[in-house]
This record gives C-alpha cells, sequence and structure tokens, in this order.
C-alpha cells in the first residue's frame, strides 16, 4: 500500500513538473477564431436611420513562440460589415461598410497555472475600407463607392487555455484604432472572439 501511494505520488508530480513545459516549447502555431465586432462610434448619430453597427468578425493567423512569455504573429481578420438604411426626402437610401486587415503584433504571456496564462498582445495593422452607399428614388438609383486604406495601432487582452501539449483555446479582446479614412471617416473597431490554436 505505501509503495503504490509512493508510485502515485511521484506520477502526480512527474505531471506536475511536465505539464508547464508546454507553454515553454518554442515553435510555430496556427490559429483561427470568430467573434463579434462592433464599430465604437458608427450610430451615436444615425439621423434616424436603422442602423447596425455589429457583425461577425473571423480571423486566420500564425505565429511564432519564441519562450513561455514571448511571442510573435501574423493574422488576417474579416471585421464583418456594418450598415445605414432609411429615407431622407423622400430618397431611400442604403449605406454598407466593409472592413478587412492584416496585422503583425508582438504577444506576452503570464502563466499563472499550469495550463492557464493571461496575455497582452500590441502592433499594427494595415486595413481595407469600402463604403456602398445607393440611394434610390422611383425607377433612378445612384449608387456611390469609396475604398481607403490605412495603417495604425491595434492592441488586445485575452486568456488563453491548453487542452493538451498542441492544442489551445484563447478568448480575446482586441480593438483597431481609428479604421478608414478620407471621405468614409475614422473610428474605432472592437473584436470579442474565441479561437483554437495548433502548435507544431
Amino acid at each position: 500500500m505505501l509503495c503504490t501511494a509512493r508510485t502515485i505520488a511521484a506520477a502526480a508530480l512527474a505531471i506536475l513538473i511536465a505539464t508547464p513545459a508546454w507553454s515553454q516549447d518554442a515553435g510555430f502555431y496556427l490559429g483561427a477564431s470568430i467573434g463579434q465586432s462592433r464599430v465604437k462610434d458608427f450610430c451615436d448619430d444615425s439621423g434616424g436611420f436603422s442602423c447596425d453597427d455589429k457583425d461577425t468578425a473571423w480571423k486566420l493567423l500564425g505565429g511564432y513562440q519564441f519562450n513561455r512569455h514571448l511571442a510573435v504573429e501574423a493574422g488576417y481578420t474579416d471585421l464583418g460589415e456594418i450598415g445605414l438604411s432609411g429615407a431622407l426626402s423622400g430618397v431611400s437610401v442604403r449605406g454598407t461598410i466593409e472592413v478587412t486587415a492584416f496585422e503583425l503584433m508582438g504577444v506576452g504571456s503570464i502563466p499563472l497555472m499550469d495550463r492557464f496564462s493571461l496575455y497582452g498582445k500590441l502592433g499594427l495593422y494595415h486595413a481595407e475600407t469600402k463604403q456602398n452607399v445607393t440611394g434610390s428614388l422611383g425607377a433612378v438609383t445612384v449608387t456611390d463607392n469609396e475604398k481607403e486604406k490605412n495603417t495604425d495601432l491595434t492592441f488586445a487582452f485575452g486568456a488563453r487555455f491548453d487542452i493538451t501539449r498542441n492544442l489551445g483555446v484563447r478568448a480575446e479582446w482586441q480593438r483597431y484604432l481609428d479604421v478608414g479614412g478620407g471621405e468614409i471617416g475614422e473610428d474605432d473597431v472592437d473584436v470579442l472572439s474565441v479561437g483554437l490554436l495548433y502548435r507544431f
């Protein structure tokens, strides 16, 4: 009985020692996430129009983990579509804005338990913003399209749990500062998401 207890204790100690090494291994990883985007001030002055400032957002990413505290990652994000619709002086108006972005970020992690850690990200994004506005009066329809590209700061905070040595899950909040520009205008975009990471 004593021998069995010692064996179990030794096995448990080995697991506790080995498990933190999961987050210490250097190497490449891939990931994907999905969530909801929201344009911060888009609907504040909608002028009586029907306004939708939220949509589904998704991201594909790849990164390299240097150690348990530091990584760098690049990603492509589709921030979805937002829109306004309504009537102005008898003219039916509909406008939509779509945003996609590439980003490069540094990731700093703080392990709190064997498989659980908190992290922060800071970097740059390069976005393409497309605006489409359509006005209709009877059989007459007029369309105006605008496109802007801009580069600015983005940052994020999140939590990660390692299910296995290779597979982890994330919950994350991220902000893209001053997306847009020109005739479209600028606004911050927030994304709340969950995702999976696979480490090689």
